[in-house]
């Protein structure tokens, strides 16, 4: 008992050894269990979760505030992005920098919520988000300095906006637009910084941590797709840079250029895009474009002395051929191999002169320009890109073949020169009509037909060559990460039988649970016209006989035929440019139909349920109506015009 006369009570404390103290006659206290919480600790945690809900309130307020800024971005791009579809740079250049403006501002949106990136699952998608939208900032200031660099050239690109070039004749422009592109050139360097920082940002951005279901799956691919086109446009200004720091050079600013320019029949192909008929000697001086000599293929292989015996595929597949003619040496589907061996030739030829690259055309790019131009005088004709009901083709095709291939009772030299007038002709209207009417258009056209092999480049520097690989515009069998597949077909013997076959293209791929591939293509080519008059003594002109098809489908490198079906030979399985293709042989009659089938295993197994695909279409052909299926069900259908690349889900 203390001082005060209450008996003290022990609550706390070490538990004494022995025995208890007596209490005497005091009632025994009970122990009652502890209370969770308290009343403080009850108020605190309200405090928190008041804290937790505010908190999170205001991340969904500036969530909301920050997606209503988003999309005002996104309608101001597509302002920008129409001016551009429209050809007005000029427009497009204000409208981008509207579009960065609002872009910025939206950085400095996510800015208010930064804190939020430190909180697990939600701080990535903000992270995300703000990197996507830094990488849009550069890839926006990479458009602007694009647009710098095209305003002074708006007139002659055909582009709406003036430019700087608007005095003087149409080649006085050219020429001093070409002095001018060495101030213009070192820009590159810049849209290569401001390209390469968006992919450095993007590369922060995983689409894997988004849903692959519902509404995020359209998220996910959205976000999968940019990435794919940030990192290709790195690829591609960091490769094309050379070109485009040599292209004053090529277009011979300070000295002149001589191309060899080869015109290839694609209505009789080969494996390049077409029968080598006809050649010319392309001088550009700053610009401007003269021609120095043309002539005839037959002409320039009568001036070689001596011809070896010709190429096994030539003996094997074209009738009466003994001997290896400059004229049948685009043998190989790679256009580069190929005119590496037209070179070693024209080097044996006293016509020869010294050139800077060959450049190859097909009959489809001169009926594109004559579309834009409208009809064009050469060698006392009328050539037009109307329908000509005689062969049911564009007439300057027709009137070409007429000039060309039609038999006559004379001696007629160089018959095949009408092409080189036909082309200085048609250079001397561009030049003539009105850059705002008409050079816009030829340059998307020489831009688009490049894409689809109707234009081919083979450059002696290996800079240039280097960023033309770049482009696609060399015709180079590529390597591929993935699938891959070309088919190369060569019209041996079938008169100009190109001109109407129509091709269509299936592919079946048959995946088994563990991840193995067997694929099955299956190629059809149709005639709906009839037969020619091919009576060489009646002097008809022939277009239209039986198609002699020689074929080689190239696949990934260690693929394994497993059947096949419609060869009139027995395939063979060979090995050429790191592929591995199928050698076959087979004919398709006027008014008939003729389908050919490769069922093969490939060399590797799908990986992580994405088969990448590279489909690259020949030269020369315009398109093949293509379909593609995976264990039955149809998943593409396009018409494949130049070289595409499919991820394939499976």
């Amino acid at each position: 008992m203390d001082d005060s006369g209450f008996k003290k009570i022990e609550f706390d404390g070490p538990k004494k050894e022995g025995k208890p103290k007596n209490l005497g006659n005091s009632t025994s206290i009970q122990a009652r269990p502890p209370k969770l919480f308290g009343n403080k600790g009850l108020s605190v945690i309200g405090v928190v979760v008041a804290i937790l809900v505010l908190f999170f309130a205001f991340i969904a307020w500036r969530a909301f505030a920050i997606y209503g800024d988003s999309q005002k971005v996104y309608k101001q791009a597509k302002v920008a992005a129409d001016a551009a579809k429209n050809q007005n740079v000029v427009l497009a250049r204000e409208e981008l920098t509207k579009t960065k403006a609002a872009a910025e501002n939206l950085r400095r949106q996510f800015g208010t919520i930064g804190f939020a990136r430190f909180i697990p699952f939600l701080g990535s998608y903000i992270s995300d988000a703000d990197h996507m939208t830094a990488a849009g900032i550069h890839g926006i200031n990479a458009a602007v300095v694009t647009a710098d660099s095209l305003i002074p050239y708006a007139d002659l690109l055909g582009l709406k906006g003036k430019g700087s070039f608007t005095g003087g004749s149409a080649e006085d422009r050219i020429r001093t637009a070409v002095k001018s592109l060495s101030k213009v050139v070192p820009k590159i360097d810049d849209i290569e910084l401001e390209i390469a920082a968006a992919k450095r940002e993007m590369d922060q951005v995983n689409p894997g941590r988004y849903p692959n279901f519902g509404p995020f799956k359209k998220i996910r691919s959205q976000i999968s797709s940019a990435k794919t086109i940030t990192s290709d446009a790195a690829l591609a200004v960091e490769q094309g840079k050379p070109l485009i720091k040599i292209l004053p050079e090529l277009l011979g600013a300070d000295k002149a250029k001589k191309y060899l320019v080869l015109f290839q029949n694609d209505k009789e192909l080969r494996p390049t895009g077409g029968f080598l008929t006809y050649y010319s000697v392309f001088r550009v001086e700053q610009g401007v474009i003269h021609i120095d000599s043309s002539n005839d293929i037959y002409t320039l292989d009568n001036s070689i002395s001596y011809h070896p015996k010709a190429d096994p595929i030539i003996l094997k597949y074209l009738p009466k051929v003994y001997t290896q003619n400059i004229r049948d040496i685009n043998l190989s589907p790679d256009f580069i191999v190929s005119m590496g061996n037209f070179r070693t030739y024209y080097a044996k030829s006293p016509l020869k002169t010294e050139i800077d690259g060959i450049i190859a055309i097909d009959t489809q790019f001169v009926v594109h320009l004559i579309q834009i131009l409208g009809a064009v005088q050469a060698d006392g004709q009328t050539f037009t890109a109307k329908e000509d009901p005689q062969c049911n083709c564009p007439q300057v095709v027709y009137q070409l073949e007429v000039n060309t291939t039609k038999p006559v009772n004379y001696v007629k030299s160089n018959r095949k020169g009408i092409v080189g007038d036909l082309l200085y002709a048609t250079m001397q209207k561009a030049l003539k009509s009105s850059p705002k009417l008409y050079w816009g258009p030829l340059f998307q056209t020489a831009i688009n037909d490049a894409a689809e092999k109707h234009i081919l480049f083979s450059l002696n520097d290996s800079g240039a060559q280097k960023g033309i690989d770049a482009l696609a515009w060399s015709g180079r069998i590529k390597s591929f990460d993935g699938d891959y597949q070309h088919v190369n077909d060569a019209n041996f013997g079938g008169a100009k039988s190109n001109m109407y076959i129509k091709e269509s293209m299936r592919i079946d791929y048959d995946v088994s649970q563990n991840g193995e591939i067997k694929k099955t293509v299956m190629l059809e080519y149709k005639n709906p016209y009839k037969y020619s008059d091919c009576n060489l003594e009646s002097g008809g002109l022939c277009l239209n006989a039986i198609l002699r098809n020689f074929q080689r489908v190239y696949v990934p490198e260690g693929s394994t035929l497993v059947s096949s079906k419609g060869s009139q030979v027995k395939i063979e399985t060979k090995k050429d440019l790191g592929k591995t293709y199928f050698e076959s042989y087979f004919t398709v009659n006027p008014l008939g139909k003729a389908s050919i089938t490769y069922t093969y295993q490939l060399p590797f197994k799908v990986k992580d349920g994405i088969l990448p695909l590279l489909i690259q279409k020949q030269p020369g052909i315009e398109l093949i109506t293509t379909e593609v299926y995976v264990n039955g069900k149809k998943v593409e259908a396009f018409d494949l015009r130049a070289d595409r690349v499919l991820n394939l889900k499976i």
